[in-house]
């Protein structure tokens, strides 16, 4: 017997119709609604991803770049204080000057084997008079070959009180401009510190390989209103020196702007590289491609365009479903379940890509740092087995010793730079645990009683014994050292060194001070930041990494380092630790 099926009431078949169409109706709504939100929630994603990519390259750029100028500087300032270039001016014997320099400066000379090789050889040099003007040397083949027009670029409207960054345009062979960068630096008289002329040298400007700037990017430089690109660009470069000319009239600090140029986007950065210098002002410049961003976020847009389709065509299955089926709404809820499930894991697994690429940014920063640590030690062992040599006059003896001393100089600034980019990367960890910080800081003060130096200082010490902090002992170790060997290095003959500390509720500070020059109040704010080296420091070893390790340090150990004041010749440095809580002795 074969059941027949009754006819449905039209109110019944009114109500599922009605309930489909308002299902129908929330699904689109939603869909579209979510469509939109995702698409700007993804493009803002890529965005952030790109402009933290383009910063990290920058960063290391800068890294690179910053590490090479501390190393022309501290050449540089040694230059100048050969004694026989001092008394060719002093005692007004112009015409032994170049002669007499031609010796001193025999090293910082690129050879024809080199050719300035690295930038940390000169392809040139003048000297310039009291009033700026460049002196002619009687041989321009000694001093490096500079056509008149190049050489009037060198002029200064006096000789300057401090070092100048300057670049110079150069015509090559070939009829293109070359640039060169420049740095001048004061000859100061021993007996009156009167500035007597100035030293002027000519280095080759660093053009980084295609590998070293990745993802596209075009550097260049901007000066005297045309753009130096150091390799052909995609965009126009008549329009991005339009651009990079509305950007530098603009003003304002170092920063990053997108723009359209030749049809595509770009994103522009620039950064004065000489502010308050006497030459021309000139600006660091980085284009960066945005077409693969564009062609990420089209991928993106249809991806999505496809999933809110798939929803729709299963909305509207499960809404026909429901209304058919009102009594099974439990069903539709799990496969509604399963969909947002899908969809977080697939979130998930984006931000998880997202991570890594943010991880492979920071390691970049400490591969290059690492990578920099065996040519040091080659270098190093080179120069040992050089000195080990029978054949050597004192003399030369002393200068290599000097230079093995600065290898262990630049292995101690790789050793902070790998230090920083662990806690860049979040990859420190610190073991805490209790220290003893009164043991710590006698151990600190024996080693700097023990610096052989003529500058003859007090030490003062206020702490009381057996004082205990929260954190790991050679990383706190390492704060201290470079507390009291700012003490020491920026002191005066006779001076004093006071290091105290007083606890307080659930924290310890460390107060060190030091009598010296006082630091200016314009450059109070950024002796934190790294390879800072302000006019204190201008004659003092060092690469301006200490006080930023330490602070970031003292962070990481949920303290701070600050300066508490420099006036009147005397400076404070405060450091804060937490308080260790011992657990009381068992009976």
């Amino acid at each position: 017997m074969i059941a027949t099926r009754e006819p449905q009431p039209a109110g019944v078949a009114r109500f599922r119709a009605k309930l489909f169409a308002a299902l129908m109706v929330v699904i689109v709504t939603v869909t579209g609604v979510t469509l939109y939100f995702t698409q700007r929630s993804v493009a803002g994603a890529f965005e952030l991803e790109l402009q933290r990519d383009f910063q990290a390259q920058l960063a290391a750029l800068h890294n690179v770049q910053q590490l090479r100028d501390a190393a022309l500087a501290e050449r540089c300032r040694l230059l100048v204080r050969r004694p026989r270039i001092h008394a060719a001016f002093e005692d007004n014997a112009l015409d032994l000057l170049y002669p007499s320099a031609r010796d001193e400066l025999r090293d910082i000379m690129a050879s024809a084997d080199d050719s300035g090789r690295y930038g940390l050889h000169a392809e040139f040099y003048r000297f310039l008079d009291r009033h700026g003007a460049p002196i002619p040397p009687p041989n321009a083949r000694d001093v490096g070959m500079l056509t008149p027009r190049e050489e009037a670029q060198l002029s200064l409207p006096a000789a300057p009180e401090r070092q100048q960054l300057g670049y110079l345009l150069r015509e090559t062979a070939v009829g293109h401009d070359d640039l060169a960068e420049v740095i001048g630096l004061p000859i100061v008289s021993n007996e009156t510190g009167e500035v007597l002329a100035a030293l002027v040298l000519g280095f080759k400007r660093i053009a980084f390989a295609d590998e070293a700037l990745g993802s596209g990017i075009k550097r260049g430089l901007w000066l005297n209103g045309r753009l130096h690109l150091d390799r052909p660009a995609a965009a126009g470069p008549a329009e991005l020196a339009a651009e990079v000319a509305r950007a530098v009239a603009a003003g304002g600090p170092p920063r990053s702007l997108a723009t359209v140029t030749a049809g595509a986007p770009h994103l522009l950065f620039y950064k004065q590289l000489n502010p308050g210098s006497a030459y021309a002002p000139a600006y660091e410049v980085c284009v960066y491609p945005l077409e693969e961003l564009q062609r990420r976020q089209r991928e993106s847009l249809w991806r999505i365009v496809a999933v809110a389709a798939a929803l729709l065509l299963a909305g509207f299955g499960a809404s026909h479903l429901l209304a058919r089926r009102f009594a099974r709404p439990v069903e539709a809820l799990v496969v509604d379940s399963a969909q947002n499930r899908a969809q977080r894991e697939k979130a998930e697994a984006a931000l998880e890509l997202t991570h890594e690429e943010l991880q492979r940014a920071a390691r970049f920063s400490a591969d290059a740092s690492h990578q920099l640590k065996t040519p040091v030690t080659v270098l190093r062992a080179g120069l040992e087995e050089l000195l080990a040599r029978e054949n050597l006059t004192a003399e030369e003896c002393h200068e290599i010793s000097t230079l093995i001393h600065q290898t262990y100089r630049l292995s101690g600034v790789i050793e902070d730079l790998l230090l920083l980019s662990r806690m860049d990367a979040g990859r420190l960890k610190i073991d805490f645990g209790p220290v003893n910080l009164s043991q710590m800081i006698e151990a600190a003060l024996d080693d700097l009683s023990a610096q052989s130096d003529d500058l003859d200082l007090t030490v003062e010490s206020d702490y009381p014994p057996d004082l205990m902090v929260e954190g790991e002992k050679r990383y706190l170790s390492l704060i201290l050292q470079n507390l009291l060997e700012n003490a020491r290095k920026y002191n005066e003959p006779g001076g004093r060194v006071r290091i105290t500390t007083r606890a307080e509720t659930g924290a310890v500070f460390l107060v060190v001070g030091n009598t010296g020059k006082t630091i200016l109040p314009a450059a109070q704010e950024h002796i934190f930041e790294r390879f800072h080296r302000g006019a204190v420091g201008e004659n003092v070893p060092g690469y301006g990494l200490g006080l930023n390790l330490a602070r970031e340090l003292a962070r990481l150990h949920g303290g701070d380092l600050r300066l508490l004041r420099s006036e009147a010749g005397w400076t404070e440095f405060q450091v804060s630790f937490r308080l260790a809580r011992l657990e009381p002795t068992r009976l």
